[in-house]
């Protein structure tokens, strides 16, 4: 059954009982000023108003009631900040209270029980996994070590987009390669997926971006069990069924992963890391670490790593090339300055993008307007807690639209446009300190590998559109492409970039 179906149920149920409720129930709203808000239904809450697009559900909501509003779904009260200065009172000024995660079912049965970083509650486990991400894992020397291996994926890219010149592709296919391969390399030590073949000892690539897919989508679903817990064994979507299906998936490619570390590091003296399992391992052994790493906490950190620095940057870079040809100009003005500044007989490298102005107020543009994540995954305030003059109570889920953030009109200038040329001469980052553009969130949740990530997503656009004439198919015009997206952790187009590439750089360079 449909989930509005659902809720239709549950609402005529709870209108049933609304007159017990009244009577039995101790409420104490009256005495509190709460955020602004739609006035929620028994039981449901505010669910009935959130269509499959939640984040612009939601902004159509903050445009009737304000910056800061409050909703109930099901059992709990939700607070959505919708502007920078709300963003920055929850993620700065009382950060502290709200750096905690609720406990959800994607995070029980696809994080290990909730040991990965983006959903590990507040406390030891999370401050030690951070100090780990950002001390060694995500370190400039250790990223500078490995960019090595971010050139060789990259023209691997380059070679066989070179040998599909005059050919549609699916622009995200390639790019989901590249960001896996580069993952991969530096997380696992090798690729653990293959183009085809029988070894059943690895996934395909096609296999594994299927588990990506999956779990990024089931990390973001609306699942009803969450907000209802009286309903949750249930499981009215399936959801759950398919949380403990993929990650079966998961626990067979990361039992043969770390098996074969394990066995790589047996009988070697004094061995050294090559690699973040590597890494990982070696400090699960560590007797000396705050809280013990279990094998659990490996491949809840091992999983985060993966999956976080792939499909975020492919869809920022497909999201990128998608509003370029839908404004071939822009496009042109990026290629003039990448020849001007780099030239013609080489590619793009890691050191050339700060000197990119244009490259680099495209990629802010983008996620400005196409926001990975459109929703920051959710707080949970740790206490009762006042918040711009409102009561937020102890146990509220707090939401910040970024989605939202990023067509403020009071902040942007047609916001609806994209228009790279807003950030040229501007001094806003995306490291979390400016809360107009929170692509990486900020404060004490903010993503630790973000410094990968923009290198990722910084070097790929830039290499493509130096090495690339790109156009859409010849029955497609640039007005009629569609800019539709789907809701996830990630935020998906909803059909694929499809163009044609072309090589513009001498044939020596492929």
């Amino acid at each position: 059954m449909e989930v509005t179906s659902w809720l239709a149920v549950l609402a005529m149920a709870g209108l049933a009982s609304l007159f017990f409720l009244s009577k039995h129930l101790p409420f104490r709203s009256h005495k509190l000023k709460l955020p602004p808000g739609p006035k929620p239904w028994p039981i449901i809450g505010n669910l009935n108003l959130i269509g499959p697009l939640p984040h612009q559900s939601l902004h159509k909501l903050s445009q009737k009631y304000g910056q800061i509003m409050q909703l109930r779904f099901g059992s709990f009260p939700v607070v959505v900040a919708s502007s920078p200065e709300m963003a920055k009172q929850f993620l700065k000024t009382h950060d502290h209270i709200f750096a905690c995660r609720p406990k959800t079912a994607a995070g029980k049965y696809t994080t290990y029980n909730h040991t990965n970083i983006s959903w590990a509650p507040w406390g030891p486990y999370l401050r030690q996994g951070r100090k780990i991400y950002l001390s060694e894992l995500f370190s400039s020397r250790r990223l500078e070590s490995y960019e090595y291996v971010r050139v060789e994926e990259r023209r691997a890219l380059f070679s066989r987009l070179w040998a599909l010149s005059g050919k549609p592709i699916k622009v995200k296919e390639h790019l989901s390669r590249l960001t896996l391969s580069v993952i991969s390399r530096i997380v696992l030590g090798k690729k653990y997926f293959r183009e085809s073949g029988h070894d059943k000892s690895v996934v395909t690539l096609g296999e594994f971006q299927e588990m990506l897919d999956e779990l990024f989508l089931l990390n973001g679903v609306l699942n009803i069990g969450d907000w209802i817990p009286w309903l949750d064994f249930l499981d009215l979507q399936g959801y759950v069924k398919r949380m403990k299906t993929v990650t079966r998936k998961f626990d067979r490619f990361h039992d043969h992963v770390f098996e074969e570390h394990k066995a790589k590091r047996l009988g070697v003296k004094g061995f050294e890391p090559k690699d973040m399992v590597d890494l990982l391992l070696q400090l699960a052994d560590d007797p000396n670490n705050e809280v013990k790493l279990t094998y659990d906490n490996v491949k809840g950190l091992t999983q985060d790593l993966v999956a976080g620095g792939t499909d975020t940057s492919a869809t920022t870079v497909e999201w990128a090339m998608s509003e370029l040809l839908k404004q071939p100009h822009l496009m042109k003005k990026a290629t003039e300055e990448l020849d001007r500044v780099i030239g013609k007989d080489r590619w793009v490298e890691e050191k050339d993008i700060p000197q990119l102005p244009y490259i680099n107020a495209i990629m802010k543009e983008t996620m400005r307007k196409h926001p990975v994540a459109v929703l920051l995954a959710p707080h949970l305030a740790l206490e009762d807690c006042e918040v711009a003059g409102y009561d937020i109570r102890k146990g509220t889920r707090v939401f910040i639209n970024t989605w939202s953030i990023g067509r403020d009109p009071s902040v942007w200038n047609v916001p609806e446009e994209f228009c790279p040329e807003r950030f040229l001469g501007t001094n806003i980052d995306v490291k979390g300190q400016h809360f107009e553009l929170l692509p990486f969130g900020s404060g004490r949740r903010m993503c630790p590998g973000y410094s990968l990530g923009l290198k990722m997503i910084s070097s790929s656009l830039a290499n493509i559109l130096h090495g690339f004439e790109w156009k859409l198919e010849d029955d497609l015009k640039p007005e009629d492409l569609s800019m539709e997206e789907i809701y996830g952790l990630a935020t998906p187009r909803k059909f694929p970039l499809v163009a044609v590439v072309k090589p513009r750089l001498p044939c020596h360079l492929y």
